[in-house]
């Protein structure tokens, strides 16, 4: 068992946001997390990397707890949203950084960015500007190529679709699909997209107010049926006026 979740909650303003008892990733899974806005997503990905402290409870990787240890650093990539980035850079200086950090030597960096060519469109590398005055897609491509360059044995993506146009977004699901298949990388990501979910998803983890009310194997066709039929559901709680 790669990452595991024991009993973890947090609250704001006495507000409950997570309350998960057990959760557990394994080598190769991909897990997909939906749910509506509010959900307790972004919170829980905050809570697995260390960014909150939890009120009860621990998230462990390899068997290590995240807030007591700093190894799991070392081969987990994550990119939550635009604070994980150094705006005053190039991308080619983040790479670099992001290299210098995690001692992979500067061939090694170029090597790996050839891999994300067709992500990155011409429109990252060679464009003689800082981070800060890229487009939001762009962004975030330059964020996911960061977390994915380290080859991590976890990534944990947070919404990584938003802002990116369409043949960006099948890229992306290719090259997930390829870490997933060459390093049995696991992954854990969340999006609104429950197509792109139910595209490159082992598992869909369906949370609602900080639970995981739902662990449907996405082996069964079915399972984009029952997530549409809950949506479909929620939706007809909070009626357009």
């Amino acid at each position: 068992m790669i990452l595991q979740v024991n009993n973890l909650s947090k609250s704001f303003d006495k507000k409950i946001v997570v309350n998960i008892p057990f959760l557990a990733a394994n080598k190769g899974d991909i897990l997909g997390i939906v749910g509506n806005n509010g959900a307790g997503k972004t919170t829980l990905f905050r809570l697995l990397i260390d960014l909150l402290r939890t009120d009860s409870g621990n998230v462990t990787i390899f068997n290590k707890d995240v807030s007591e240890s700093e190894e799991w650093k070392s081969y987990t990539g994550s990119f939550i949203d635009n604070s994980f980035l150094i705006e005053c850079l190039s991308p080619e200086e983040y790479f670099a950084f992001i290299g210098n950090v995690y001692q992979i030597k500067e061939d090694d960096i170029r090597n790996r960015l050839s891999t994300y060519t067709a992500f990155m469109h011409d429109e990252i590398l060679h464009q003689k500007k800082y981070i800060r005055n890229f487009s939001a897609g762009n962004k975030q491509k330059i964020g996911i190529i960061g977390a994915m360059l380290i080859n991590p044995q976890i990534l944990i993506l947070d919404e990584p679709f938003n802002f990116l146009d369409p043949s960006s977004q099948i890229e992306m699901k290719r090259l997930l699909h390829r870490m997933n298949e060459e390093s049995d990388t696991t992954i854990l990501i969340s999006s609104h997209n429950l197509n792109h979910i139910t595209d490159i998803s082992t598992h869909i983890l369906l949370m609602e107010k900080g639970k995981i009310i739902k662990n449907i194997d996405n082996s069964r066709k079915e399972a984009i049926y029952e997530l549409e039929d809950y949506f479909k559901i929620t939706d007809n709680l909070y009626p357009i006026i």
